[in-house]
């Protein structure tokens, strides 16, 4: 009998992790979604509803030979997993992979997907009715979706209101400038330093016109507007020996070989850890193989476990299919061409296609 191997959660660590110890063990993954959601494209997929089934990926062929559970973790703790059916499932290694949760639409909150999708087409068509556009929150979402709504409307008028006194702290200048000058040529207001005094009267994602105004007496009139900040880590589930490695913050500590703290057998990947770095897809890819290998050694009883050390502040940040910039390693600042090669017209779906076994283009 190979070893059990529970993941909970199908995000980009999850699937990576579950999909690189199916070989290797039995590999039970829980996920509540039917199908993996890629958030890279979901800011696409609101403009574009062309592109909308291309950020859904069934779970169905993922795993060779482990299961996929449609469920939703209610209890973990060394050993064991409770599902909000009342399953229980005896685990030898346990991956905490849940992510965390984000204003739609740069993440969907809808489990099914049919139902996600008609979530997204309505909002399509909510922001397609607006002329004026307020996005609040100035970081890697609200200026992505600024890029996008542009492409598609060049005439529509967007507004971005932050707290901070510029966009993008913690990357090199040259990136905040290179960013702010398409985001002027874009016609992108900007609106940074301030608050609002009060949210709008409407929901976010609902059509209606309204006028706020900011701290600073900035007034704003607006048709429609989207929340593009609070991350939530999604880790509510742990318990007995784990809710020592749950921090005020929601996040879970882990060792630099992303073990939870005080465990031997139960990993967490992604979003949910306290390590200190911006939370990506691509992070929590690296998570995962990093992960694969320590449960891979400890299965053999052989071998010293790999570390994980966080890399230089990176990001590639498009404003459309052939807008943005990158900040990469060992590469500096990077324009518009780089983000367009990287991201592109596809925003990786292609990659995505071949991990789940829906296309190998």
């Amino acid at each position: 009998m190979s070893p059990t191997v529970v993941v909970i959660g199908g995000g980009y660590g999850g699937s990576a992790a579950a999909k690189a110890l199916d070989d290797v063990a039995d590999v039970v993954l829980v996920e509540p979604k039917d199908a993996f959601f890629h958030a890279v494209g979901a800011l696409r997929a609101v403009v574009d509803p062309e592109f909308l089934p291309r950020v859904f990926f069934p779970y169905d062929k993922l795993l060779t030979n482990g299961r996929v559970v449609r469920d939703r973790a209610v209890r973990v703790e060394p050993g064991r997993v409770t599902l909000a059916s009342g399953e229980e499932i005896a685990a030898d290694y346990i991956v905490l992979a849940t992510g965390s949760g984000y204003p739609f639409p740069a993440k969907s909150d809808v489990d099914d997907t049919a139902a996600a999708q008609l979530k997204y087409r309505q909002a399509h068509a909510a922001l397609r009715a607006a002329d004026r556009v307020l996005l609040l929150g100035a970081g890697p979402v609200g200026l992505e979706f600024a890029g996008e709504i542009k492409d598609a409307w060049p005439r529509k008028k967007v507004v971005i209101v932050d707290p901070a006194a510029d966009i993008l702290g913690g990357y090199e200048p040259g990136l905040r400038e290179e960013i702010r000058r398409q985001l002027t040529a874009l016609d992108v207001r900007l609106v940074l330093g301030t608050a609002l005094k009060e949210n709008p009267p409407t929901a976010p994602g609902e059509h209606g016109t309204f006028h706020v105004t900011t701290v600073s007496d900035v007034d704003i009139t607006a048709d429609i507007w989207f929340r593009c900040f609070g991350v939530v880590p999604s880790t509510a589930y742990l318990a007995g020996a784990l809710t020592d490695a749950r921090l005020a913050s929601g996040e879970v500590a882990v060792t630099d070989t992303l073990q939870v703290k005080g465990q031997d057998t139960v990993f967490a990947l992604g979003d949910i850890t306290d390590i200190p770095e911006a939370k990506r897809g691509g992070s929590a890819a690296r998570h995962a193989a990093v992960v694969a290998d320590n449960i891979k050694a400890l299965m053999a009883g052989s071998g010293e476990l790999v570390t994980y050390q966080p890399g230089p502040a990176a990001i590639l940040l498009p404003l459309g299919p052939s807008g943005g910039a990158a900040q990469l390693p060992g590469q500096g600042v990077l324009g518009p061409e780089a983000a367009a090669q990287y991201k592109g017209a596809d925003l990786l779906t292609g990659r995505f296609g071949k991990l789940f076994g829906t296309h190998t283009d």
